[in-house]
């Protein structure tokens, strides 16, 4: 079945907003949560929404809703190139909204208003910037996690979804199971990015607030780890194709 490029761009927003609204909602309005429960919730909210929604527009758009992952497929060449910057706004414009019926929803009641502020809407972080004391792990630190987990996340995706697969009707089991599995990993190093998106969409709207603005400083790095992770990627899931196969169009 073919699909037009407006319904792919279609479904990769629709995609990264139900990601955004139901994750990053999930991780901001249990801000006042303590413990390995926020945890689970919160990487729960994550996997199962990334699950449904490759489910629901996977046969669409390949269900990316990460620059990550978008930009590991035309570098595997297993996406038209001219789709790269569609898909990429798609995702971006999907997360803002997703976050921005967060902020919407958070800004009816005073402590969690208050809570949503100083974290500047779950954003991750590094330690210095001005973030707060709970972002303690240094830049490298950060940098390396998103960098490792981002790499093995759409590793999983580039070859469970690969056409040879034998998994790929259960891909979206494997992907939304990884990617709650990172952010068990690393919700309690960064917050867990793991997509450019997840990062960009919180900071940019957390701007509303002057002291806030140390999100959208350290946004670059939840940009150039991930994207750097997911580009390895593809490298190595090159290496593994078949003696003969040939390179997807």
């Amino acid at each position: 079945m073919a699909w037009t490029s407006t319904q792919k761009y279609l479904a990769e927003f629709l995609g990264t907003f139900a990601l955004l609204l139901f994750g990053g909602g999930a991780a901001v309005f249990s801000l006042g949560d303590p413990g390995n429960a926020r945890v689970v919730l919160v990487s729960a909210a994550f996997g199962l929404t990334v699950l449904g929604a490759a489910y629901a527009f996977g046969d669409v758009s390949g269900g990316h809703f990460n620059p990550a992952v978008t930009l590991s497929m035309a570098l595997s060449k297993r996406m038209p190139m001219k789709d790269v910057v569609p898909y990429l706004a798609a995702q971006i414009l999907g997360g803002i909204v997703g976050m921005g019926v967060v902020f919407g929803i958070v800004h009816g009641s005073s402590i969690p208003f208050t809570l949503a502020q100083g974290a500047a809407l779950g954003s991750q972080c590094y330690s210095g910037s001005g973030a707060p004391a709970g972002c303690s792990y240094a830049i490298g630190s950060v940098f390396l996690i998103e960098l490792a987990l981002t790499f093995i996340f759409v590793l999983v995706i580039q070859m469970v979804t690969r056409a040879e697969s034998g998994a790929k009707n259960l891909a979206p089991v494997a992907i939304g199971m990884m990617l709650l599995v990172t952010n068990l990993v690393a919700i309690n190093v960064d917050g867990a990015s793991i997509n450019p998106v997840r990062s960009f969409s919180p900071a940019l709207i957390s701007l509303y607030w002057s002291n806030a603005s140390w999100a959208i400083q350290e946004s670059w790095l939840f940009w150039v780890a991930p994207i750097l992770g997911g580009l390895l990627a593809s490298v190595v899931e090159m290496w593994f194709r078949p003696s003969g196969a040939a390179t997807p169009a």
